[in-house]
This record gives C-alpha cells, structure tokens and sequence, in this order.
C-alpha cells in the first residue's frame, strides 16, 4: 500500500468510501444523508489540515482508505492532532484501518503534532477501540449517550489520545 496526501483530484475516489462508511450511520457522526458537495466540504479541508489516501497495490491507483488530520484545537492547542480516518469495509479483515491511521500517525508526527486524539470513537464498536488501544491509545473520557446509533440508540462516544513520538515544533500556519 502506498499513503499520499489527497489532492482534489482525488475525492472521486474518496467519495464511495466516505459515503458507505457514514451512510451506514452506526459508525461516523456524520448525517448518514449527508450529500457529495457536504461531504466534500467536511472531508476535504485546506491547511493545516492534512488528508492522506491509501492507494492499493494492484497497480491501478485505487484508493482504499483515507484519514483526516486536523489541529484538534485553534491557537496553543494547535500542537494536538485531530484525526478520522475511513477505509473500504470488505477490506478491514486485511488490517486495512489499522495501516491507514499508522500512517496518519506517522505523517502527522513528521508535520510536528505531539499528540493525537479522536473524539467521536463509538463505544459499541469494539472492532475499532481494539485498533485504537493497539495503535496506543487510550480513552480519556466518555461522553454520554452522545451518539444516536441507528439500532443501539443512544450510546457513548470515547475521547481517545495518544502523545506522539517528538519531533520539534513547527506551528502550522494556514497557506
């Protein structure tokens, strides 16, 4: 697998992952009927953010994954990473999701991020807390009945963090 930074060119590639992903509404907060032109808006940031897709190896250029890094806060909590990341669900028995946000730690410690988090991990979804706590995360807090899954009803969301190994700091500043 190959990880790149997106470009624009690359949301159609994006977009069918993205949308099977939340349209499912049971793991992503997003509005299951969110639209493309939403959808690219909300995934696809300016700097600081940094989106990075997951290209396969067949050759062809096909995107499998894709993760969003983003400041996780404005000003002096800018050195906190935000990410999400998503990736094709039949290939998830490949370890395709743990690949992806490995790289997106990887990339977002490089820009100077000495931390990261996910604020939204649904709690039911013991398949993914299991990739976070693997890749050192742990949960910080739980926020109650904060997400409306479509057949557990109300359930909590995770607060997950992890430091990030130190590199110097370069405070990112828009383009």
């Amino acid at each position: 697998m190959r990880t790149r930074p997106a470009s624009d060119d690359d949301w159609a590639g994006i977009w069918p992952i993205w949308h099977g992903q939340v349209s499912a509404g049971d793991l992503l907060v997003w509005r299951p009927d969110t639209s493309e032109a939403d959808a690219r808006r909300l995934w696809m940031l300016p700097p600081p953010a940094a989106v990075l897709v997951m290209e396969d190896d067949g050759g062809d250029g096909r995107i499998v994954a894709s993760a969003q890094i983003t400041p996780a806060q404005a000003g002096l909590g800018d050195h906190v990473a935000q990410l999400i990341f998503i990736a094709e669900p039949a290939r998830a028995a490949e370890g395709l999701e743990r690949e992806m946000a490995q790289a997106a730690i990887e990339h977002a410690t490089e820009l100077g991020y000495r931390a990261m988090q996910s604020t939204a991990v649904v709690a039911g979804n013991t398949r993914m807390v299991a990739i976070w706590r693997v890749l050192a995360f742990r949960v910080i807090g739980t926020l109650p009945s904060a997400f409306r899954h479509p057949q557990g009803g109300d359930i909590d969301l995770y607060v997950m963090h992890r430091f990030l190994p130190y590199k110097t700091y370069r405070p990112r500043r828009p383009d």
